[in-house]
């Protein structure tokens, strides 16, 4: 028979502690995410559909997005066992300098429309973190006002080049003469993607209005306070901001880019140089052999063009054969530190992350940006402990298999 006895009181209160509630509501929300899925929860919440969509959104049917995430959903861990891991280094050195993490903020357009913050929270949070920021040629920050944001952080920028050359050549003068240490060499956007999200909400700038939109805006008056009273919301690096984004992008862009826009931009630029949108292998033999520092392995987060190669897929095989000769970046998918990790076991340099930023932006602005920033951080560090690996360098690709529920049939085929 259990032995029973009635509590006693202060045994009662022993048990009954509660939480102590905390007053400030954007601190009490993030502190509720745990994950960068419950990040976006909580963006989807506090914020109107049309920006929402944009963030969460990709091409056409998506099937790029889907697959990119699903390709780290796929991966199988290899832990090793009894390895002292009381202490993790997560620091790396990437295109000349150093970064606390394997990870820094991804370029993104638009920015002070998810939340009006912007730039300003995911420069300040990322050299708060000691990791780089991207700034976008589609930035709504000025080039010069990041840096005054993130005076000592590593800042980068990211290069359209547009049909008026000009405009690009000033972008690369300023971001030299501010002190941006890299470039990104954007060759994945000729065009705009068809982004059927953002078409089927109006998405523009200036936000458009219809009666679908003032709806969906009623529950969620913060966003339209801020968007109201603060300043105008415009391209700090462009003049043109009328339009939808395919309208924008397809009038700036140049189709016709070449290799010589890119020798011509590389000889301007006096830092560290990377080509972004990298998406084959014959592409990236041919920039090592052209002596760039970087590439990145991107197909732009699903946005542009749809069914594009996985870059998570591609990654082996790109380490494989020009690891040697330059740094790989990759993006694309990526929702968790488990991620990131894979994507250093199979031979990346370094990881970029573009949606997971702007989730905890939306979320809470610089807070959810530093929130994102220290769940990223800790998912990384505990994912290498499990794996029992003390730094990033023990990372191999015996740590890691690449399920895959498609196969190749045929020269660019895939089946389910």
């Amino acid at each position: 028979m259990v032995k029973r006895q009635v509590p006693r009181p202060a045994e009662l209160l022993e048990l009954m502690r509660f939480k102590k509630f905390d007053l400030d509501p954007r601190r009490r929300r993030l502190s509720s995410a745990l994950s960068i899925d419950d990040l976006r929860t909580i963006a989807k919440h506090r914020t109107p559909a049309a920006a929402f969509d944009y963030t969460d959104g990709a091409a056409e049917r998506e099937i790029s997005m889907a697959r990119s995430v699903e390709a780290f959903e796929d991966v199988e861990f290899h832990p090793s066992i009894l390895h002292d891991v009381s202490q993790v280094d997560t620091t790396t050195q990437i295109l000349g300098g150093s970064s606390a993490q394997p990870f820094g903020i991804a370029p993104t357009g638009f920015t002070r429309l998810m939340q009006t913050e912007g730039e300003i929270a995911g420069a300040g949070a990322a050299g708060a973190a000691g990791i780089p920021f991207t700034l976008s040629t589609l930035g709504t920050t000025s080039i010069e006002d990041v840096k005054a944001e993130n005076p000592l952080g590593r800042n980068w920028f990211q290069l359209y080049v547009m049909k008026q050359r000009e405009i690009s050549y000033g972008l690369v003068e300023r971001a030299a003469q501010a002190g941006y240490d890299t470039l990104f060499f954007t060759v994945d956007t000729p065009v705009a993607g068809a982004r059927l999200r953002d078409a089927r909400n109006g998405f523009s700038i200036p936000p458009q209005l219809s009666l679908s939109t003032v709806v969906n805006a009623i529950p969620r008056p913060w966003w339209w306070w801020d968007f109201l009273t603060t300043a105008k919301l415009e391209f700090a690096s462009l003049s043109a901001t009328g339009g939808t984004v395919g309208e924008l992008l397809n009038s700036a862009m140049d189709p016709s880019i070449d290799y010589e826009d890119l020798a011509q931009i590389r000889e301007m630029w006096p830092g560290k140089f990377a080509v972004k949108g990298v998406q084959t292998l014959e592409d990236a033999k041919k920039l090592a052999d052209l002596g760039v520092d970087a590439i990145v392995l991107s197909n732009h987060g699903g946005r542009q063009l749809d069914r594009a190669p996985v870059p998570f897929h591609l990654l082996p095989e790109v380490a494989r054969e020009v690891g040697q000769d330059l740094e790989i970046i990759l993006d694309t998918g990526i929702r968790s530190g488990a991620d990131i990790v894979a994507s250093i076991a199979l031979g990346a340099d370094f990881t970029m992350v573009g949606r997971a930023y702007l989730y905890g932006l939306m979320a809470g602005g610089r807070e959810g940006v530093d929130r994102m920033i220290q769940i990223l951080s800790e998912e990384v560090e505990r994912t290498m402990k499990l794996l029992q690996v003390s730094s990033l360098s023990d990372l191999t690709p015996k740590h890691v298999t690449q399920l895959s529920r498609y196969t190749r049939i045929g020269e660019g085929a895939r089946i389910r």
